[in-house]
């Protein structure tokens, strides 16, 4: 098998690509590119499902970064297992077809128990007393040890929360890098995420996320680099564009207020009654989907709420390829410049003590608050050593360091892009072939790209090109 490196760039769009990215333009010059189509929702557990399964989430069933477990009617968000996904994944379809492939997955998610040679994702350990260690979580386990003997602790408090950036994606590349000389597995998948991050907080647009866009493509050009020393393709895409947005929607307090939405009193503030509730929706960016078991209320009730686009039953879910038991009732898309925050309590006094931290488990869908530290503490820097000293003494301590500001945030996505252009890319330095055709659209699909991957793989040995031109074989 002939060696490929896929890249997950996180919130690339084809319009993002020009001047300022020379490595991504030179990418896409060398062999192939064109806009790639969007999955509804388009966020990361659905779309990397979609990327690594060729299926829709009505086939994989991951139709969101959480969902109501049908089987017991709780709340699942950010999930890893590789089972969740009801599919087969590239690197089970690719090892079925040759036993002599190999696979290193970094950070993609669906990571724990994939079937590869080599995984590593974050994964904290928790302590009987509430407290968490940072850490990452690697098979074999020693493939995680090395690579931090080598490269160093991850960055985890980069990797998400109010300090999520451009340290995370370095790690992970140099991490790719190091898999890619040590290893050098078939197929080696790697996560880069930290475009994301500024463009949520600031929009695309804003001056730090045009700096993130740099820094990106500083990292893509390194990675093709190392990817060419090995004699390996590069395909890289992203999983969606992000959309400037000024429009919190509060999806789940419209709920309470028609009386459809119940919530639990209790010492710690209110938590969201999932048995007790007619209808909550599980929020997630751009897209929501409210459980019910009573649809027609519920409607009605969307129906009246400024911000919402469309609101598919199960019959309009199909046309997205959506439906699945998974799924909501209803699905709600947001208009461009809206998203739903998760909320659902009426007043401070009776907010959950998880409201101001960083919670991605316990809250009832996405909150991109977490990517800031609350405006309205006067010494944030103070507040987060006191906290800290609380910890190393062995005290019970809450990083409550979280705006309840959903203004704040200035972009979002999840809903389908109206123009390709701000959707997802899809760069190869392999040409247009038989086994990567060009698109007959706009868009190269979606769900075409695990196939893409494989013919890659399955091309044989090569000869590339190097900087002067002239072709160089590779082993």
């Amino acid at each position: 098998m002939r060696p490929v490196l896929w890249l997950d760039l996180v919130g690339l769009t084809p319009r993002l690509i020009g001047e300022q990215t020379p490595a991504l333009r030179a990418l896409a010059a060398r062999g192939s590119s064109a806009p790639m189509s969007s999955v509804l929702p388009a966020v990361t557990c659905s779309a990397q499902a979609t990327l690594l399964t060729g299926e829709l989430p009505r086939v994989h069933g991951a139709v969101g970064n959480g969902w109501r477990l049908p089987s017991t009617g709780e709340v699942a968000l950010w999930r890893q297992s590789n089972r969740l996904v009801e599919a087969e994944k590239i690197y089970e379809r690719a090892r079925r077809r040759d036993s002599s492939f190999t696979c290193a997955k970094l950070f993609w998610w669906w990571n724990m128990g994939a079937a590869v040679d080599w995984s590593m994702t974050p994964r904290p350990f928790y302590g009987s007393d509430g407290s968490k260690v940072l850490d990452v979580y690697s098979q074999p386990t020693e493939f995680a040890e090395q690579a931090k003997a080598e490269l160093g602790p991850f960055p985890f408090f980069e990797f998400w929360g109010p300090r999520a950036s451009l340290p995370s994606t370095r790690w992970i590349a140099d991490l790719t890098r190091w898999t890619l000389e040590r290893y050098r597995p078939s197929l080696t998948l790697a996560y880069l995420p930290h475009l994301d991050y500024d463009h949520q907080r600031f929009g695309p647009d804003a001056p730090p996320s045009r700096r993130a866009l740099v820094e990106l493509d500083r990292i893509v050009g390194e990675l093709v680099e190392a990817a060419d020393a090995i004699g390996a393709e590069t395909i890289a895409v992203s999983e969606y564009g992000i959309l400037p947005c000024s429009r919190p929607v509060e999806i789940n307090r419209a709920l309470r207020r028609a009386g459809l939405l119940a919530a639990r009193s209790g010492p710690f503030g209110e938590t969201l009654d999932l048995f007790a509730s007619r209808a909550f929706a599980l929020a997630d960016h751009q897209v929501a989907h409210v459980y019910t078991r009573e649809a027609l209320a519920a409607r009605r009730v969307l129906e009246e709420l400024e911000g919402i686009a469309l609101i598919l039953d199960r019959k309009a879910q199909a046309q997205y390829g959506l439906d699945h038991e998974n799924s909501g009732d209803l699905v709600v898309v947001a208009e461009p410049d809206a998203w739903f925050t998760y909320v659902y309590w009426l007043d401070r006094e009776a907010e959950p003590d998880f409201a101001r931290t960083v919670d991605i488990h316990r809250k009832v869908g996405y909150d991109p608050c977490e990517l800031f530290l609350d405006p309205g503490l006067r010494f944030p820097r103070l507040h987060i050593a006191r906290r800290l000293l609380q910890k190393k003494l062995g005290m019970r301590y809450r990083m409550d360091v979280i705006p309840l500001r959903p203004d704040l945030v200035r972009g979002s996505h999840g809903r389908l892009p109206d123009d390709p252009m701000d959707g997802p890319v899809y760069l190869s330095t392999l040409p247009w072939s038989e086994g990567n055709p060009e698109p007959q659209g706009e868009s190269v699909p979606i769900t075409s790209v695990s196939r893409r991957v494989l013919a890659a793989l399955e091309r044989g040995e090569r000869g590339s090109c190097d900087p002067a031109g002239q072709e160089a074989t590779r082993g």
